[in-house]
Protein backbone atom coordinates (compact mmCIF):
# COMPACT_ATOMS: atom_id res chain seq x y z
CA UNK A 1 0.00 0.00 0.00
CA UNK A 2 1.01 3.49 -0.92
CA UNK A 3 2.49 6.25 2.05
CA UNK A 4 0.10 9.06 2.32
CA UNK A 5 3.69 10.98 2.64
CA UNK A 6 4.99 13.77 1.31
CA UNK A 7 1.19 14.87 1.36
CA UNK A 8 1.34 16.69 -2.47
CA UNK A 9 -1.82 18.94 -1.34
CA UNK A 10 0.67 20.59 1.05
CA UNK A 11 4.00 21.14 -0.85
CA UNK A 12 1.70 22.95 -3.60
CA UNK A 13 0.66 25.08 -0.83
CA UNK A 14 3.95 25.86 0.41
CA UNK A 15 4.81 26.81 -3.10
CA UNK A 16 1.96 29.19 -3.51
CA UNK A 17 1.69 27.49 -6.25
CA UNK A 18 -2.61 28.06 -7.79
CA UNK A 19 -5.12 24.97 -6.92
CA UNK A 20 -8.44 25.61 -7.49
CA UNK A 21 -11.63 24.21 -5.26
CA UNK A 22 -15.03 23.10 -4.76
CA UNK A 23 -17.41 23.04 -1.75
CA UNK A 24 -18.53 20.13 -0.75
CA UNK A 25 -21.66 21.17 1.31
CA UNK A 26 -24.11 18.17 0.95
CA UNK A 27 -22.95 15.67 2.92
CA UNK A 28 -22.98 12.69 0.41
CA UNK A 29 -20.68 10.49 -0.79
CA UNK A 30 -22.32 9.95 -4.00
CA UNK A 31 -22.23 13.99 -4.48
CA UNK A 32 -18.75 13.88 -2.93
CA UNK A 33 -17.58 11.05 -5.35
CA UNK A 34 -19.09 12.88 -8.57
CA UNK A 35 -17.28 16.04 -7.94
CA UNK A 36 -14.23 13.71 -7.19
CA UNK A 37 -14.33 12.99 -11.05
CA UNK A 38 -14.09 16.74 -12.25
CA UNK A 39 -10.29 16.73 -11.25
CA UNK A 40 -10.36 19.70 -8.75
CA UNK A 41 -6.96 20.25 -7.36
CA UNK A 42 -8.80 19.80 -4.00
CA UNK A 43 -12.55 19.51 -2.28
CA UNK A 44 -13.40 21.03 0.87
CA UNK A 45 -15.48 19.11 3.38
CA UNK A 46 -17.49 21.11 5.55
CA UNK A 47 -17.99 20.57 9.08
CA UNK A 48 -19.24 24.04 9.99
CA UNK A 49 -21.97 24.87 7.84
CA UNK A 50 -22.80 21.62 6.49
CA UNK A 51 -25.10 18.51 7.81
CA UNK A 52 -21.43 16.45 8.26
CA UNK A 53 -19.96 14.84 11.07
CA UNK A 54 -17.01 12.23 11.56
CA UNK A 55 -18.96 9.52 11.13
CA UNK A 56 -20.37 11.30 7.53
CA UNK A 57 -16.78 12.20 6.75
CA UNK A 58 -15.56 8.58 6.37
CA UNK A 59 -17.65 7.82 3.71
CA UNK A 60 -17.29 10.74 2.07
CA UNK A 61 -12.98 9.80 2.38
CA UNK A 62 -13.30 7.03 0.68
CA UNK A 63 -15.36 8.43 -2.13
CA UNK A 64 -12.71 10.39 -2.98
CA UNK A 65 -9.53 7.63 -2.81
CA UNK A 66 -9.49 7.54 -6.45
CA UNK A 67 -9.50 11.33 -7.01
CA UNK A 68 -6.56 13.62 -7.80
CA UNK A 69 -8.60 16.07 -5.25
CA UNK A 70 -6.58 16.21 -2.30
CA UNK A 71 -9.65 16.19 0.43
CA UNK A 72 -9.75 19.81 2.96
CA UNK A 73 -11.92 19.16 6.36
CA UNK A 74 -13.34 23.03 7.64
CA UNK A 75 -14.35 21.63 11.52
CA UNK A 76 -17.29 23.49 12.99
CA UNK A 77 -14.80 25.16 15.18
CA UNK A 78 -11.06 25.69 16.33
CA UNK A 79 -11.81 22.93 19.01
CA UNK A 80 -8.14 20.35 19.68
CA UNK A 81 -10.86 17.87 20.22
CA UNK A 82 -12.74 17.70 16.83
CA UNK A 83 -9.59 18.24 15.30
CA UNK A 84 -8.22 15.36 16.56
CA UNK A 85 -10.94 13.10 15.91
CA UNK A 86 -10.75 14.20 12.24
CA UNK A 87 -6.79 13.60 12.39
CA UNK A 88 -7.60 9.92 12.87
CA UNK A 89 -10.07 9.35 10.39
CA UNK A 90 -7.69 10.02 7.58
CA UNK A 91 -7.78 14.39 7.34
CA UNK A 92 -4.33 15.42 6.47
CA UNK A 93 -5.37 19.32 5.58
CA UNK A 94 -7.25 21.43 7.78
CA UNK A 95 -9.22 24.79 7.04
CA UNK A 96 -9.91 26.12 10.55
CA UNK A 97 -12.98 28.63 11.09
CA UNK A 98 -12.97 32.45 11.95
CA UNK A 99 -9.07 32.62 13.79
CA UNK A 100 -8.66 36.32 15.46
CA UNK A 101 -5.47 36.27 16.77
CA UNK A 102 -2.05 34.51 16.61
CA UNK A 103 -2.73 32.83 20.05
CA UNK A 104 -5.35 30.76 18.28
CA UNK A 105 -3.62 30.47 14.88
CA UNK A 106 -0.99 28.67 17.89
CA UNK A 107 -3.72 26.61 19.31
CA UNK A 108 -4.77 25.37 15.75
CA UNK A 109 -1.63 24.11 14.52
CA UNK A 110 -0.87 22.29 18.08
CA UNK A 111 -3.95 20.29 17.97
CA UNK A 112 -2.58 19.12 14.90
CA UNK A 113 0.69 18.19 16.05
CA UNK A 114 1.94 15.48 17.92
CA UNK A 115 3.95 16.08 21.44
CA UNK A 116 6.60 18.03 21.41
CA UNK A 117 5.57 20.17 18.85
CA UNK A 118 1.74 19.80 19.68
CA UNK A 119 -1.09 18.35 21.89
CA UNK A 120 -2.33 16.22 19.52
CA UNK A 121 -3.51 12.34 21.56
CA UNK A 122 -1.65 9.47 20.43
CA UNK A 123 -3.61 6.14 19.18
CA UNK A 124 -1.85 3.33 17.44
CA UNK A 125 -3.98 2.20 15.41
CA UNK A 126 -7.05 4.74 13.50
CA UNK A 127 -7.82 5.17 10.02
CA UNK A 128 -5.19 7.82 9.36
CA UNK A 129 -2.57 5.91 9.83
CA UNK A 130 -4.30 2.90 7.81
CA UNK A 131 -4.85 0.88 11.04
CA UNK A 132 -1.36 0.89 12.29
CA UNK A 133 0.55 -0.50 8.90
CA UNK A 134 1.80 3.61 7.75
CA UNK A 135 5.81 2.70 8.65
CA UNK A 136 7.02 5.91 10.91
CA UNK A 137 3.79 7.65 10.76
CA UNK A 138 4.69 9.42 14.52
CA UNK A 139 7.91 10.76 12.91
CA UNK A 140 6.14 11.89 10.02
CA UNK A 141 2.75 12.64 10.12
CA UNK A 142 3.84 16.38 12.01
CA UNK A 143 5.47 17.88 8.66
CA UNK A 144 2.23 16.52 6.75
CA UNK A 145 -0.34 18.45 8.12
CA UNK A 146 -1.40 22.01 6.37
CA UNK A 147 -3.23 24.05 8.19
CA UNK A 148 -5.30 26.95 6.79
CA UNK A 149 -6.85 29.68 8.84
CA UNK A 150 -9.82 32.05 8.04
CA UNK A 151 -10.01 35.11 8.42
CA UNK A 152 -13.69 36.22 8.71
CA UNK A 153 -13.40 39.52 11.36
CA UNK A 154 -12.36 42.94 11.97
CA UNK A 155 -9.95 41.80 14.64
CA UNK A 156 -8.68 38.96 12.18
CA UNK A 157 -7.74 41.49 9.81
CA UNK A 158 -5.66 43.87 12.58
CA UNK A 159 -4.11 40.81 13.59
CA UNK A 160 -3.62 39.11 10.78
CA UNK A 161 0.86 40.06 10.27
CA UNK A 162 0.84 38.06 13.44
CA UNK A 163 -1.23 35.29 12.47
CA UNK A 164 0.99 34.30 9.18
CA UNK A 165 3.91 34.58 10.72
CA UNK A 166 2.92 31.76 13.39
CA UNK A 167 4.88 28.25 12.37
CA UNK A 168 2.30 25.95 11.14
CA UNK A 169 -0.13 28.24 9.44
CA UNK A 170 0.41 27.25 5.80
CA UNK A 171 -1.60 30.12 4.54
CA UNK A 172 -4.93 32.34 5.68
CA UNK A 173 -8.05 31.78 3.89
CA UNK A 174 -10.85 35.16 3.58
CA UNK A 175 -14.37 34.15 4.17
CA UNK A 176 -16.09 37.12 2.43
CA UNK A 177 -19.38 36.76 4.39
CA UNK A 178 -18.22 36.40 7.57
CA UNK A 179 -15.66 39.66 7.13
CA UNK A 180 -18.62 41.76 5.42
CA UNK A 181 -21.17 41.16 8.24
CA UNK A 182 -18.80 42.12 10.73
CA UNK A 183 -18.03 45.41 9.39
CA UNK A 184 -21.70 45.93 8.53
CA UNK A 185 -22.08 45.65 5.59
CA UNK A 186 -23.92 42.15 5.76
CA UNK A 187 -24.70 40.47 1.75
CA UNK A 188 -22.17 42.99 0.31
CA UNK A 189 -18.87 41.82 0.42
CA UNK A 190 -18.03 43.33 -2.61
CA UNK A 191 -18.30 47.14 -0.75
CA UNK A 192 -15.19 48.75 -1.19
CA UNK A 193 -14.31 48.38 2.98
CA UNK A 194 -14.63 44.75 2.64
CA UNK A 195 -12.43 44.86 -0.41
CA UNK A 196 -10.00 46.75 1.00
CA UNK A 197 -9.56 44.62 3.94
CA UNK A 198 -9.48 41.96 1.39
CA UNK A 199 -6.41 43.34 -0.44
CA UNK A 200 -5.03 43.70 3.21
CA UNK A 201 -5.18 40.10 4.29
CA UNK A 202 -3.59 38.78 0.52
CA UNK A 203 -0.55 41.31 1.25
CA UNK A 204 0.35 40.34 4.88
CA UNK A 205 -0.05 36.51 3.27
CA UNK A 206 2.45 37.71 0.77
CA UNK A 207 4.92 39.36 2.81
CA UNK A 208 5.06 36.70 4.52
CA UNK A 209 5.38 33.89 1.96
CA UNK A 210 2.55 32.21 2.91
CA UNK A 211 -0.71 31.28 0.83
CA UNK A 212 -3.85 33.43 0.33
CA UNK A 213 -7.54 31.51 -0.28
CA UNK A 214 -10.75 33.03 -0.86
CA UNK A 215 -14.32 31.84 -1.69
CA UNK A 216 -15.49 32.93 -4.61
CA UNK A 217 -18.51 31.17 -6.49
CA UNK A 218 -19.10 33.92 -8.84
CA UNK A 219 -16.93 33.41 -11.98
CA UNK A 220 -16.38 36.91 -12.32
CA UNK A 221 -14.73 37.72 -8.68
CA UNK A 222 -12.85 34.27 -8.53
CA UNK A 223 -11.21 35.51 -12.04
CA UNK A 224 -10.38 38.70 -10.22
CA UNK A 225 -9.03 37.09 -7.19
CA UNK A 226 -6.92 34.96 -8.82
CA UNK A 227 -5.67 37.94 -10.53
CA UNK A 228 -4.82 39.72 -7.80
CA UNK A 229 -2.90 36.71 -6.49
CA UNK A 230 -4.73 34.44 -4.52
CA UNK A 231 -3.82 31.44 -4.95
CA UNK A 232 -6.26 29.03 -2.71
CA UNK A 233 -9.32 29.76 -4.32
CA UNK A 234 -12.90 27.60 -4.20
CA UNK A 235 -15.25 28.52 -7.41
CA UNK A 236 -18.28 26.88 -6.44
CA UNK A 237 -20.13 24.61 -3.88
CA UNK A 238 -21.95 21.56 -4.91
CA UNK A 239 -24.85 22.83 -3.37
CA UNK A 240 -25.14 25.97 -5.32
CA UNK A 241 -24.02 23.84 -8.91
CA UNK A 242 -27.07 21.40 -8.12
CA UNK A 243 -29.39 24.20 -7.33
CA UNK A 244 -28.48 26.38 -10.82
CA UNK A 245 -28.89 23.18 -13.30
CA UNK A 246 -31.78 21.97 -11.88
CA UNK A 247 -33.50 25.19 -11.90
CA UNK A 248 -32.34 25.81 -15.28
CA UNK A 249 -33.20 22.30 -16.57
CA UNK A 250 -36.70 23.07 -15.53
CA UNK A 251 -37.08 26.28 -17.02
CA UNK A 252 -36.17 24.95 -20.15
CA UNK A 253 -39.30 23.27 -19.74
CA UNK A 254 -41.53 26.05 -18.85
Amino acid sequence: MSSPFPNRFRQKILAREQVIGCWCALGNPITTEILGLAGFDWLLLDGEHAPNDVLSFIPQLMALKDSVSAPVVRPPWNDAVVIKRLLDIGFYNFLIPFVQSADEARRAVAATRYPPEGIRGVAVSHRSNRFGTVQDYLKEVNDNITVLVQIESTTAVRAVDEIVAVPGVDGVFVGPSDLSAGMDHLGNPGHPDVQAAITHVLGAAAAAGKSAGILAPVEADARRYIAMGFNFVAVGADSGVFRAATQALHDKFR
